[in-house]
């Protein structure tokens, strides 16, 4: 059986087949340039494969609502060119099996949860958060995903602003200062003029990072009660998430009982960022089933 899985990015595709085991057969970076080009050669790569089925995790805003006109479609997202982007269509013209259509954070999400499944790590609930170029997330409880008229938007809740980062004004274009806006990796470059890979652990902005994270897992630790919170993507690390669960600790001032921090604010279980993969590999094997 093979099945495929596209975790789309805003910067790159990250195209892969693999099987029933979630073992990954072939993979292929495409750089995400127009719609036409990319899309184009995303599926003459998956054209080399037999494929029962394909999973998308993609950046969004993206129609999940399979009762809407445009479901499978790429909204308003900021992405230049790629708004109302029929995507899930192109694809449909060239393959026959079941597609599924996902958030990439959704489909991180899945694959988390899915892999705490196969360690019998007794997890039934799961909120991931990915803090890169952008910031998402994505929650599975009990194997479904949370949403109902759309997919959450956990990137851009507001926030309460630190008292040392104030006259920052965020960078998201719709919102200012929400959590996208205030963590993201572009925020380095905003704040300092400089990438965020050259800043190192002792400067200040990182408690500013981390009491703004650590607001984002109060908030889904009051609504959600998950088992765990996973913060992945290019900004995180584990100096970082030390950072966010010591803000977390004294936010959340015990009001409820979470397990120990180490184990329920984490990075990701799958390495090399292949938890959207195995997501999508998941996602792929349910719809046949």
């Amino acid at each position: 059986m093979r099945i495929g899985s596209i975790e789309a990015g805003g910067t790159k595709f990250v195209c892969a087949v693999g099987d029933e085991n979630y073992r990954v057969q072939d993979q292929i970076k495409i750089p995400t340039t127009t719609p036409e080009a990319t899309l184009a050669a995303t599926i003459a790569y998956f054209k080399q494969f037999s494929l029962d089925a394909l999973g998308v995790a993609s950046f969004g805003p993206i129609e999940v609502r399979k009762s809407a006109k445009n479901y499978g479609y790429i909204t308003n997202t900021p992405k230049p060119g790629w708004q109302n982007t029929d995507f899930v269509g192109a694809l449909q013209q060239n393959f026959d099996g079941p597609i599924t259509w996902t958030t990439d954070v959704n489909g991180s999400a899945y694959g988390e949860y899915v892999m705490s499944t196969l360690t019998n790590a007794q997890i039934n609930s799961l909120v991931y958060y990915t803090i890169g170029t952008g910031v998402g997330g994505g929650a599975v409880i009990n194997g479904e995903f949370l949403g109902g008229v759309g997919h959450p938007e956990m990137g851009h809740v507001l926030l309460k602003r630190h008292p040392d980062d104030l006259d920052f004004q965020g960078i998201c274009p719709f919102h200012g200062d929400c959590l996208e806006g205030l963590v993201a990796g572009p925020t380095f470059e905003a704040r300092l003029g400089v990438k965020g890979a050259t800043v190192p652990l002792e400067h200040p902005v990182w408690d500013i990072l981390a009491y703004y994270l650590a607001q984002a897992a109060v908030q889904s630790t009051l609504i959600i009660r998950p088992d765990k919170i996973v913060f992945g993507g290019g900004v995180i690390s584990e100096p970082l998430l030390v950072k966010v669960r010591q803000a977390f600790k004294k936010l959340l001032n015990d009001y409820v009982t979470v397990p120990p921090l180490t184990e329920y604010i984490t990075m990701p279980v799958i390495q090399n960022n292949g938890s959207a993969t195995l997501g999508n590999f998941a996602l792929g094997l349910k719809a046949l089933k």
